[in-house]
Formats: structure tokens, C-alpha cells, sequence
């Protein structure tokens, strides 16, 4: 059998106090709730984003396997642990420049809405966004429909791209 110390006493108070302390904030759950995660990123010097759920992973770059007969915006493929992951120029798809591969370049491997793995090349990742749902407003009217809203980050706009409309492979 074992006594408790003066020492141990003291510090299961203190976590009891902190814990009591921390339970009787007002915290506003709901609002913990509305926060939206978005990765951002780059292309063409502007900052863009995808919701984080939609992300699988972010490789560097790696050597593109070309595949014929596939639309110019699909570079090819690559392999990432045994598993054939088609990569699209998301600049080709938004009427933006060329990427220039660097350092920086970096594959994000996401996952659609049909259970299928794609990836984008970037210019580079930036953050992971923390956002109130209400700083994200829908985007006006555009050609290719790729941009799905806008969010405001401190004194910028930064585009989220529709993910299954910018990929799907219909051109």
C-alpha cells in the first residue's frame, strides 16, 4: 500500500484547480465547430487552397511517368508506395503559367469525392488555414467554374479550388 506525499498531493490539486479552472470557461463550442482547415499553396505567384480533409499527403517532386493519349493538363503518373497516382498541372487547368520546377515544387495527393487518389503540382505549400466558416464567401461566376469560393486571410484573398471539377479529366 502506498501514501500519498505532500509532493504528489500538491500536484493533484494543481491539476484539479487547472482542470476546474479550464471547465469553467465559456468556451463557445460552436464555434470551435465553424472553424474551416484549408491547405494553402501557390501557383503563379497567388495563394490558393483545398479543404484539409481532401488532402492525402504532400510528396516533392519526383520523376513523372508521361502517359499517351491523355490530356495535356495530365503530366502522367507516378507511383507512390506501390499505387499509380495520375498528376495534373493545376496551372494548365486554370489558365495560369507554367509552373517552374524548383525546389519548392511540391505533389499534393488528394482524395475525391469518388474515392479516387489524383495529384496537383504546386509551386509551393504555404500553411494550414484556420478560418471561420463565415471568411469564406462563394466565388463569382467564372469560365472554367474551378474556383469553388474565397476566403479572406488578414488583407488577402486566397482562391479554394474545387477539387473534382478542376480534376476531372473531361476537356
Amino acid at each position: 500500500m502506498t501514501s500519498a506525499t505532500p509532493n504528489s498531493d500538491l500536484q493533484r490539486s494543481e491539476w484539479e484547480r487547472l482542470a476546474q479552472a479550464a471547465a469553467n470557461r465559456d468556451i463557445d463550442v460552436q464555434n470551435v465547430d465553424e472553424l474551416v482547415q484549408l491547405l494553402s499553396f501557390e501557383l503563379d505567384g497567388a495563394p490558393y487552397a483545398v479543404p484539409v480533409e481532401s488532402v492525402r499527403e504532400i510528396v516533392r517532386l519526383r520523376p513523372i511517368t508521361p502517359v499517351p493519349g491523355v490530356p495535356e493538363s495530365v503530366l502522367g503518373v507516378i507511383s507512390l508506395r506501390g499505387e499509380i497516382i495520375e498528376v495534373v498541372d493545376i496551372c494548365r487547368r486554370l489558365d495560369l503559367s507554367p509552373i517552374e520546377l524548383n525546389r519548392r515544387t511540391r505533389i499534393i495527393v488528394v482524395n475525391l469525392d469518388d474515392g479516387q487518389a489524383a495529384a496537383i503540382l504546386v509551386d509551393a505549400v504555404r500553411q494550414v488555414l484556420r478560418v471561420e466558416d463565415d471568411a469564406i464567401r462563394p466565388a463569382g461566376a467564372s469560365d472554367s467554374g474551378a474556383i469553388e469560393s474565397l476566403c479572406a486571410v488578414e488583407d488577402r484573398f486566397v482562391s479554394i479550388i474545387d477539387l473534382n471539377r478542376v480534376l476531372a479529366i473531361h476537356e
